[in-house]
């Protein structure tokens, strides 16, 4: 496990952060995926994943999920969300509608906000922000899919 001890203003003197590179695989246990290539995205304050069809219907929010590994699209409902003031990639102001669900990285599940977006033309469909990574990663952008290796490695010793 590589991890950093540091210094936050906010908190205790030290926090354990784990180190995590520019890319990664994450799951998300709530809406049934496993294996979704992210980017990490310090320049981004708020996570995104990549969803369309987005609707509001009798005061519920209706959006898809497209097809992962092989699997039909899938259709979710949120009865929880906001609608939120979000700078786009081009640092234009959009609203866009924000659900909380639990994400899985380095074997650890925590909530955090995503903002729904149509991310089709991004090579991937999770954007993890700095409202996610702060106080618990520390970005070190030469390495990539740190939390995938060691999903990997896991595996491996379990089968072995």
């Amino acid at each position: 496990m590589r991890s950093v001890r540091t210094a936050n203003r906010m908190a205790s003197p030290k926090v354990e952060m784990r180190l995590i590179g520019r890319t990664d695989s994450v799951d998300f246990p709530d809406l049934g995926l496993t294996d979704v290539r992210a980017k990490i995205d310090t320049g981004a304050y708020t996570s995104s994943i990549h969803c369309y069809n987005i609707k509001l219907v009798k005061e519920k929010l209706v959006f898809y999920l497209p097809a992962h590994k092989g699997e039909k699209r899938k259709r979710f409902v949120a009865k929880a969300f906001e609608l939120k003031s979000i700078k786009n990639s081009f640092g234009q102001t959009e609203m866009r509608y924000v659900i909380k669900t639990r994400i899985v990285i380095f074997g650890k599940a925590f909530q955090a906000e995503f903002s729904l977006a149509d991310r089709e033309k991004m090579r991937y469909p999770v954007l993890l922000g700095r409202k996610l990574l702060r106080n618990r990663f520390l970005v070190d952008v030469s390495l990539e899919d740190l939390s995938l290796s060691q999903k990997r490695t896991a595996a491996e010793s379990v089968l072995h």
